[in-house]
């Protein structure tokens, strides 16, 4: 069940994104440091909304996304995750159309998604075209020399 988060789910949250398999160590800090900031300031104030998808106690996956800074209707999808317990399971893809429903509430215009263009993330490309976005942009070399940044939208 697609829930907003709570406090007793940041172990597991936290656990999903460190067992990611493609997520670096910087990258799980990130994931700690947006959670921190959604419980201590909350989403109005920090702009980050976390979901999860939850069996009883347990955390399948979760997503975070908030509205991107000077642009008017437009929101960004910060994080998305999935257990890897829970991998073809649809469990993503409910994660990703809760949060696109939740963008479109807020009166959202526009969805980004960024992602890396190594291997290892060809799965998560394949994902968001299969879900109806568009790859907007690369660019070369991003996050470091042959790791292009895969810029992909769905536009509401």
């Amino acid at each position: 069940m697609i829930l907003t988060a709570t406090e007793a789910d940041g172990v597991q949250i936290q656990d999903i994104a460190a067992r990611a398999g493609v997520f670096s160590q910087e990258e799980v800090e990130c994931v700690v440091a947006l959670w921190e900031d959604y419980l201590t300031v909350g989403p109005v104030v920090g702009g980050y909304n976390f979901i999860v998808d939850r069996d009883g106690n347990q955390v399948l996956g979760f997503a975070c996304y908030g509205p991107r800074d000077l642009a008017s209707g437009v929101f960004d999808l910060y994080w998305i995750a999935v257990d890897s317990n829970s991998h073809r399971n649809g469990v993503g893809r409910k994660l990703l159309t809760a949060t696109e429903e939740a963008v479109r509430e807020a009166g959202g215009r526009m969805l980004i998604a960024e992602t890396s263009g190594t291997p290892d993330y060809e799965p998560t490309r394949k994902f968001y075209c299969g879900m109806g976005y568009t790859m907007e942009a690369t660019i070369k070399d991003f996050y470091s020399e042959d790791d292009d940044l895969a810029i992909f939208v769905k536009r509401f």
